[in-house]
């Protein structure tokens, strides 16, 4: 035994660094693509961030002057304000409506729930850009269904894409693109809840309104928080709708309609690249501080 357990150590040895190694090797594509398509980008725009480039000057190191013009950047804060006003309408309305069809299809007691949620989940399946320039064939004022339906009743065509109106057809393509994802992932977290919950407060008495108000939504509350979360970065981030509806009516939408929508503009019409790096930066230090305080709020609340 003495002579045979150096050589089975070696072996054991021998065979957990085959295994690291063979690990490794699986996750380095990984890694590889991980390092050149996010690492690399992100320290390229932090280095430019702190430059400014100008015709007569050239480029000249200017430290944190970007960051300090993007924090008082009145279009800047425009387009945060304009976000602001979408989210307020889009999440709560997004994330309500997903709940209670989630809750609704739960019960079993929907005819057909299986192909309503297959119809429901469907938009999330078209791509944005394309889920937008539908949209905005059916919003267009000569051209769109709307307008033409209007037109047959001897009815005005109304102004969809009117600068009044632009901001809540923009809420109603994101939610149209979003309601059934976030309906799927509620109903996926209402699936793992046990079912001797439901029993025992049916045989106290407990109607589905209280169930589902007692049982299913603390329950799902992790996954309901995950999506509020969700849905709030993608309001930050929201460029296609605004980029694509943009040409079919101009004057609705601005160049800093939203903010990625700015910067972009800023970085290729402008041609001003260390100014778009800096506000990048700016906007995704905002996502993160307003997402971690919104967590931060619900689990206080939880917890009261």
């Amino acid at each position: 035994m003495s002579v045979s357990s150096p050589r089975m150590a070696r072996r054991n040895k021998s065979t957990r660094w085959r295994q690291w190694a063979f690990a490794y090797v699986m996750i380095a594509p990984f890694f590889v693509l991980f390092v050149a398509m996010i690492v690399l980008p992100l320290v390229y725009a932090a280095g430019a961030s702190l430059f400014r480039t100008t015709i007569v000057g050239g480029t000249q190191f200017v430290g944190l002057s970007n960051f300090l013009r993007a924090v008082t950047d009145p279009q800047l804060l425009e387009g945060l304000a304009r976000v602001g006003i979408f989210m307020l309408f889009a999440v709560p309305l997004t994330i309500g409506l997903a709940v209670a069809f989630a809750l609704a299809y739960d019960t079993r007691r929907v005819r057909g729930s299986r192909a309503a949620r297959l119809l429901m989940f469907l938009p999330n399946a078209i791509p944005a850009v394309v889920a937008t320039l539908i949209w905005g064939y059916i919003y267009g004022g000569d051209f769109g269904p709307i307008a033409q339906f209007a037109t047959f009743l001897g009815l005005p065509a109304p102004e969809l894409l009117a600068p009044s109106n632009i901001l809540g057809s923009i809420v109603n393509i994101a939610f149209w693109g979003a309601l059934g994802y976030n309906m799927v992932l509620m109903y996926a977290s209402l699936q793992s809840i046990p079912v001797e919950l439901y029993e025992a407060a049916e045989l106290d008495g407990a109607g589905q309104w209280r169930i589902a108000w007692s049982i299913k939504i603390p329950a799902i509350r992790p996954t309901i928080v995950l999506a509020l979360l969700l849905a709030l970065i993608a309001g930050f981030q929201l460029f296609n709708e605004p980029n694509l509806l943009a040409p079919l009516n101009p004057g609705a939408i601005t160049s800093n309609f939203t903010p990625n929508l700015y910067i972009y503009n800023t970085a290729f019409q402008s041609v001003d690249v260390n100014y778009a790096a800096a506000m990048s930066f700016v906007l995704g230090a905002l996502i993160v501080v307003v997402s971690y305080a919104v967590q931060i709020g619900l689990n206080k609340k939880e917890r009261a």
